[in-house]
């Protein structure tokens, strides 16, 4: 933090802990970071793929460019980013290192239900979710999409259970808890309420706080309530099978969210060939790692980004001494 205000960069404070700049631009973090670059003489090399690399009996490490230039370096960094293909580590791995199957993190789930999908911009502040056959639970907001669910609890869960619900292919039953601060024998008090205060109103016209109407009504209609049942005829059954509906929705997930639309990936180089106090090889001297291309993956993009911080700034003071 003191590092990027003293370049100018303003942060806030999210309140489940990720920061970001004030602008809210990721642009304001790549402007500190090419001008702090510069200022430190940093020479780039862009449009530069590299080709292969070689320690060779100097102990030097040397970089082949796709253009046929060959740079020389006594210490290599490398920070590639994310491995959402086992090529991307190639490098690491032609210098000995072992790379954990890259499987996608943080990615959405798709979900072809189609009263689901007309609520589509639908959020609640706190929901939860959980996958029986991965024994994955979470907590959080919850956003409904034209495709299915996101927001916090959905990507919470996907970071969590990455390899787990790569196992399931992406096809599994989600259960939705509508309001997990809520059991099921108090919403079934709550019914009673309205069938003794409210008994003239339909049930689809008197949602259960802080449900939205839309999604109340969709509820109501999933559990078999037709649109012109008042609360005063209905049935036992039916306010068992709509608490049901509420505490227990269950979906079945078809997919996720495609490949480019993922912000990290879960897999890298392994953890225990690294030191993590100068995030130097074990393996071979010289070479250091820094960002997602390690095997870790953080619950949301600001973790992410702090780690990516971190680890670059570890990495660079050890190469420095």
């Amino acid at each position: 933090m003191d590092w990027f205000a003293a370049r100018g960069v303003k942060l806030k404070t999210e309140s489940d802990g990720r920061m970001f700049p004030v602008t809210d631009s990721s642009q304001t973090i790549v402007d500190c970071l090419m001008n702090a670059a510069q200022t430190a003489g940093v020479h780039f090399h862009l449009n530069s793929a590299v080709e292969s690399v070689l320690k060779n009996a100097d102990g030097k490490f040397e970089l082949a460019l796709a253009g046929g230039e060959i740079i020389f370096g006594d210490k290599l960094l490398l920070a590639t980013g994310g491995c959402r293909a086992a090529a991307a580590g190639k490098v690491a791995v032609s210098l000995g290192h072992q790379i954990a199957a890259p499987v996608p993190s943080l990615f959405t789930f798709q979900i072809e239900s189609p009263w689901l999908r007309s609520l589509a911009g639908v959020s609640l502040e706190l929901a939860e979710v959980s996958v029986p056959p991965a024994k994955l639970r979470e907590h959080g907001p919850l956003l409904v999409t034209h495709w299915g669910l996101s927001g916090p609890a959905i990507l919470k869960m996907s970071a969590w259970g990455a390899r787990a619900l790569h196992g399931l292919d992406y096809n599994f039953p989600l259960l939705v808890n509508w309001l997990p601060e809520a059991s099921a024998e108090k919403i079934l008090r709550e019914f009673q309420t309205r069938r003794e205060l409210a008994g003239a109103k339909l049930v689809v016209n008197v949602p259960l706080a802080p449900l939205t109407s839309r999604l109340w009504e969709q509820l109501v209609l999933a559990a078999g309530i037709a649109r012109d049942t008042r609360w005063s005829s209905i049935t036992r059954a039916q306010s068992q099978a709509l608490a049901q509906q509420i505490v227990r929705t269950e979906f079945l997930v078809s997919g996720k969210s495609l490949n480019k639309d993922e912000f990290v990936t879960c897999g890298g180089v392994k953890l225990d060939e690294v030191n993590f106090k100068t995030m130097e090889s074990k393996i071979c001297p010289g070479l250091f790692f820094a960002g997602e291309l390690l095997d870790i993956d953080g619950i949301t993009g600001g973790f992410n980004f702090q780690a990516a911080w971190t680890t670059g700034f570890v990495a660079g003071n050890s190469m420095a001494k």
